[in-house]
């Protein structure tokens, strides 16, 4: 059994943030900015990108996906709503805390010895241990032992970003998109929603649709290791 997992996350608000961390995050900016309109520009950017650190974002769904059952669950935030949890195409939508999405995926990790994602070294697996570490919930499973999958230890983590091209020689442009385009396989970018989107999702309390396009992730990237096992490994 090889389980693909996926996470989405959002960003702290920036005015709701300390003046101590505002200016620690921001203070360069003033100084590498040639003009105020660029400075304007970066400043956006920076608080567009709080989600992209686990130091000012938090988890807000968490999705896995077993590649021979073909069946998954995403766990999401649905803060101050009634949602309850359903089931659509295989997979099951589970709405609970952080904490609790955090402690439930490393219940399912334990059990398993063989890990698929994309660009889950880069962003996923540092994200949820970081954030578990926040919670105080300790991972059942290292998803950053090595790079290298010769050279990894207890289990194996799969990160086809890697995998495709070849640890970073190969310098193409590449996406989870890209490569599902390239070869035929329905991507969930597709519909016009992508993970830049996931902010505003939320913030609009749309958050079955964050959890639905999360599954469509975990869809994608199962079928491009299934390609992946084919012809490459």
């Amino acid at each position: 059994m090889a389980l693909v997992f996926d996470i989405e996350t959002v960003g702290e608000q920036w005015d709701a943030l300390d003046p101590t961390t505002q200016h620690n995050l921001s203070w360069y900016l003033r100084e590498s900015s040639k003009t105020d309109e660029e400075y304007d520009y970066e400043m956006k950017e920076l608080k567009e990108g709080m989600g992209l650190s686990p130091l000012t974002g938090f988890i807000v769904a968490i999705g896995v996906y077993d590649t021979e059952r073909e069946k998954g669950a995403v766990y999401f935030s649905a803060p101050d709503t009634k949602l309850k949890e359903s089931e659509e195409d295989g997979i099951k939508y589970e709405p609970m805390s952080e904490k609790e999405m955090l402690e439930q995926f490393w219940r399912v990790a334990a059990v398993v010895n063989e890990f698929v994602s994309f660009n889950g070294r880069g962003f996923d697996a540092p994200f949820l241990a970081i954030r578990s570490m926040v919670h105080g919930v300790k991972p059942t499973k290292d998803l950053l032992s090595n790079r290298y999958l010769s050279m990894q230890r207890g289990c194996a983590h799969i990160d086809l970003m890697d995998q495709l091209t070849f640890y970073g020689a190969a310098r193409f442009k590449k996406s989870l998109h890209l490569f599902c385009r390239a070869l035929g396989i329905e991507s969930p970018k597709a519909g016009g929603t992508t993970g830049d989107d996931v902010a505003a999702l939320y913030k609009e309390k749309r958050y079955r649709d964050i959890a639905r396009y999360n599954a469509g992730d975990l869809k994608a990237t199962a079928a491009l290791y299934r390609r992946w096992q084919e012809t490459l490994r």
